[in-house]
This record gives structure tokens, C-alpha cells and sequence, in this order.
């Protein structure tokens, strides 16, 4: 089996700029301030584990449930392009994550492990559409959406990580450093939907 890492790279690349493990931190440190640290890393393993299986099931059945809608991947693939396009924008120009997310957390009361944390700082929209074009069954063998799957639970991984580190990173970066990074990674994320999109006229084209 020939492993593509250039293609690998570059899912991770998209998956990382999506879940954005940097601009959760301060949402992360904001709906956990006053915890123990034992708490804090119960919510942050929680809240991984919930996203990862929000992921997951997007990543197996998201297709097959607009497939059901009768609502054709290519279709799909665009315009899911333009809408991670859109959100790349407001990840520039818009609020950034931070802000956004702490006014979630700061407005609900429920378990903060899963909203605003799993959902939808960690496993956002942006992270579900981006699983489901990832793993296209027409153009993807079940090797390459195993290889997929494995690149998401390892960003899932690293952000596991940074949670877990997140006092000592929070105070070298600061809120504002985390916002410069949300930004350039939505900067990233903006040329990868331009990509999709092409992609799928292109395809699109090529039809008969």
C-alpha cells in the first residue's frame, strides 16, 4: 500500500485549521476558571471524547445521510467549499473564536464539557463538513477514510494536549495571540475551500 502523505498533510492541515486547537484555549480557560486541575482535566477529556465521536459519526454517516436526501456529493462538495469559505471569512474578519465561544459559555449553565466546548468550540460546523468531504466514498477507498480517521483523532489528540497545557501556552501566546493565530489559520482555511470548490467545478465540468 502506497501511503499519500502529501494528501495526509494536508487533511491534517485542513482538519487542524477547522477544529482550531489554538482558539480554544481561551474558551477552554474561560468556562474553567476556579476549577481544580483534577476537574479541569476531566472536562477536557471529555470534551474530546465527545468531539471525537460527533466526528466520527459524521465521518461514517454524514454521507450516507445526504446521499438519503437525495442530494448528490459533488453538489455537496461545493457548496460545502463556499460555506467553509464563508467561515474562513469570519474567522478573519468576524469575531474571533474566543470572544464568540466565551459569550456561549458565559450564557449557558449546562455541562460545559460538551457546549461550548465539544460543540461548537472543538467539533464545530466547519469540523463536520470538512469530515464529510474528506471521506467521499466515490472518490476515497476505505483505506484512505481510515487514514482520515486516523489523522482527525490525531489533531484530536494534540488538542487533548494543548487543553491540558493550556495555563502555561495561554500565558506565552495571550488572548491576543491566540486571536492572530485563529485568523491566519482561517486565512489557510480560506485558500482550502477556494480548492474544494474548483475541485468540484471542475469535476463538475467534466461530466457528461
Amino acid at each position: 500500500m502506497i501511503v499519500n502523505w502529501s494528501g495526509l498533510f494536508e487533511e491534517f492541515v485542513t482538519i487542524w485549521v477547522v477544529v482550531d486547537p489554538i482558539g480554544t484555549l481561551p474558551v477552554f480557560l474561560a468556562v474553567t476558571a476556579g476549577m481544580e486541575p483534577r476537574l479541569r482535566k476531566r472536562i477536557a477529556i471529555k470534551a474530546i471524547v465527545t468531539a471525537a465521536a460527533i466526528l466520527l459519526f459524521f465521518l461514517v454517516c454524514g454521507q450516507l445521510l445526504i446521499e438519503a436526501l437525495g442530494i448528490s456529493l459533488l453538489s455537496f462538495q461545493i457548496s460545502g467549499g463556499i460555506i467553509l469559505f464563508l467561515f474562513a471569512l469570519t474567522m478573519i474578519f468576524g469575531s474571533s473564536k474566543p470572544q464568540s465561544e466565551m459569550k456561549l459559555g458565559a450564557a449557558g449553565d449546562g455541562d460545559l464539557a460538551i457546549f461550548p466546548l465539544a460543540v461548537p468550540s472543538i467539533a464545530g460546523p466547519g469540523a463536520m463538513l470538512a469530515v464529510v468531504l474528506l471521506t467521499d466514498n466515490h472518490r476515497f477507498s476505505l483505506v484512505d477514510q481510515s487514514l482520515t480517521s486516523v489523522v482527525m483523532l490525531a489533531v484530536l489528540a494534540l488538542t487533548l494536549v494543548l487543553l491540558l497545557l493550556a495555563n502555561p501556552i495561554h500565558r506565552l501566546i495571550r488572548e491576543s495571540g491566540a486571536s492572530i493565530v485563529s485568523r491566519v489559520m482561517g486565512m489557510i482555511l480560506a485558500a482550502v475551500a477556494a480548492d474544494t470548490v474548483l475541485e468540484g467545478l471542475e469535476m463538475r465540468f467534466m461530466q457528461p
